[in-house]
């Protein structure tokens, strides 16, 4: 294999200082253009890389960011890791990839790993237990290493850490409104995410949104629990009452699930039942019938949070804490189709 060229056998071949092809390079007005340009057209012809390791311990920085994601049963999140990765190779940044698989105590051991120096900063999306016992302490902890920490996607409120989101409870709100619209007046929810977390924030646009509708909250059109067993036999319960019009999903897997279960009750999207779920552009068309979905731009959520972790790194942010709410976007297929 070819051994890569170094600065100083380029200063060698060019007859000038090590520094002066590191200026070069840099592009410094201590260079005459015309130094500049022999620098790097030197350096092209011989494909000169700067060392990553190199330049990173000049800046006393690793060159590398973690991404903490709950799961990765969700195709949410690759779609979110792809955005990181892209944006952070962008600006120069390796990525690595941790799952914390819903455990607070995994979750801390991870962040207990990192803050040994390992990278210069953490994107993470926090577990269910975390959001259950409110333990954020571990975060807090990199930040008082001077380690920067952005959230995605599970935000949580009252806290001074950068965020990145989506507008989750308006989100569901104008899902039900577009339903009033074109007269569904009978509108159930199916939750598998519990009451807590992203999970609480879109049951509250629900409810509000039926509240400044004058739409009755009855609860048996609220289907809602972390136990999945529990979820079908509420939802196989309430579509054989046959008084639900739509059913909004407020997640993927109780999207997944209460399309089949309206179909095993013999019942047809959308002719019987309007249908509107958290699925992503790569699922929704592939479905039978088609789903309308509401759109939280994942990969649009990696490439944001990864810009904002990186301004951090570099110092080039004021420090007070920003919070970015991206606008979903509700995308109509079949189960919508009036």
């Amino acid at each position: 294999m070819r051994s890569k060229i170094t600065l100083k056998e380029l200063a060698k071949l060019l007859n000038v200082s090590v520094s002066t092809v590191s200026k070069s390079l840099n592009d410094s007005p201590e260079i005459s253009p015309k130094t500049v340009q022999r620098v790097k057209e030197l350096a092209q012809l011989h494909n000169y890389r700067p060392n990553p390791t190199a330049v990173n311990l000049k800046r006393n920085r690793t060159g590398n960011i973690a991404v903490i994601v709950p799961n990765i049963s969700n195709t949410f999140f690759a779609k979110v890791l792809g955005g990181v990765e892209t944006e952070a190779r962008k600006l120069g940044f390796q990525v690595i990839t941790y799952i914390s698989n819903e455990s607070l105590k995994l979750e801390k051991q991870i962040t207990e790993l990192i803050s040994n120096g390992l990278v210069d900063g953490l994107l993470i999306s926090v577990s269910e237990e975390t959001q259950k016992m409110n333990d954020y302490a571990h975060l807090h902890n990199l930040l008082e290493y001077e380690i920067p920490v952005v959230l995605f996607d599970r935000i949580i409120p009252n806290i001074e850490i950068d965020m990145v989101g989506v507008n989750d409870k308006d989100s569901i709100y104008d899902a039900v409104q577009f339903l009033y619209s074109r007269n569904i007046k009978k509108i159930g929810l199916v939750c598998a995410l519990g009451d807590i977390g992203l999970g609480q924030l879109r049951i509250e646009g629900y409810k509000k949104a039926c509240k400044d509708l004058g739409l009755p909250v009855d609860e048996k059109f609220a289907v809602v629990s972390r136990d999945i067993p529990e979820v079908k036999d509420k939802l196989k319960q309430l579509l054989q009452e046959k008084e639900v019009e739509a059913l909004i999903g407020l997640d993927f897997l109780s999207t997944l699930l209460t399309s089949r279960a309206i179909q095993e009750e013999g019942l047809k999207i959308p002719e019987d039942i309007k249908m509107i779920g958290y699925v992503n552009e790569d699922i929704a068309p592939i479905l039978y019938p088609s789903l309308s979905y509401v759109d939280q731009h994942p990969r649009q959520m990696g490439e944001t949070a990864a810009t904002l972790l990186v301004e951090r790194i570099k110092g080039n942010k004021p420090s007070t804490p920003s919070h970015t709410t991206l606008k979903t976007e509700l995308k109509h297929l079949d189960s919508t189709r009036f």
